[in-house]
């Protein structure tokens, strides 16, 4: 039987539970929420943020924001999307902090399923090709970049995209396709600019 539209943003019984109690003081079930998470959240932020010690601060920061504003979550939706909000949404203020410094951070390093899988044979290495995937990611607004990582580097489907990044579906999807288009247009400029450097 299909699903009721929706259905996949709906907290599941045990994690209704553990967020209840939760919310009701119960520091347990909020750390197995944490067990729950942590290393999903934690993968998030590296996608943005290179050193591990950092991204680790973030993740640490991102729980304790989430308990102290657990009385601002709606119960009824699902816990998840909520608390990756909260983590992207820290890390991009980390970033902006950072860019004002005059330092702005590179992405981290991205695992095979983030690195371009070219036909022909490469030169380049996987680690330098992940670097030049962050640099052409870096030129993104900021919008635009984090759905491509969430749904294309993170593999969120687009509803929990939405859920995350508090936006529609459809707008999702928009912002998803101009994306990629702004990602393959940047990423052929940065391989032009390449050969014509061999090349002189």
């Amino acid at each position: 039987m299909a699903e009721p539209e929706g259905a996949e943003n709906l907290p599941s019984a045990s994690e209704a539970r553990l967020v209840n109690q939760a919310r009701s003081g119960d520091h347990e079930a909020f750390g197995a929420l944490v067990h729950r998470y942590e290393r999903r959240v934690l993968k998030v932020i590296r996608r943005f943020v290179p050193d591990q010690e950092l991204a680790a601060d973030l993740q640490q920061e991102s729980f304790l924001r989430a308990w102290e504003r657990l009385e601002q979550f709606d119960p009824s939706r699902r816990f998840g999307p909520w608390l990756f909000r909260l983590a992207v949404n820290l890390t991009y203020d980390h970033l902006r902090k950072v860019k004002r410094r005059g330092r702005w951070t590179m992405f981290s390093e991205v695992g095979e399923d983030g690195a371009p899988d070219p036909a022909a044979a490469d030169p380049r290495t996987d680690r330098d090709l992940a670097q030049e995937v962050h640099l052409v990611m870096e030129q993104l607004p900021e919008t635009y970049r984090t759905v491509l990582v969430l749904r294309d580097l993170e593999g969120f489907c687009t509803s929990e995209v939405a859920a995350i990044t508090d936006r529609s579906e459809a707008t999702v999807r928009w912002r998803l396709a101009e994306a990629r288009k702004m990602f393959k247009e940047a990423w052929e400029r940065r391989e032009r600019s390449i050969e014509e450097e061999q090349l002189s």
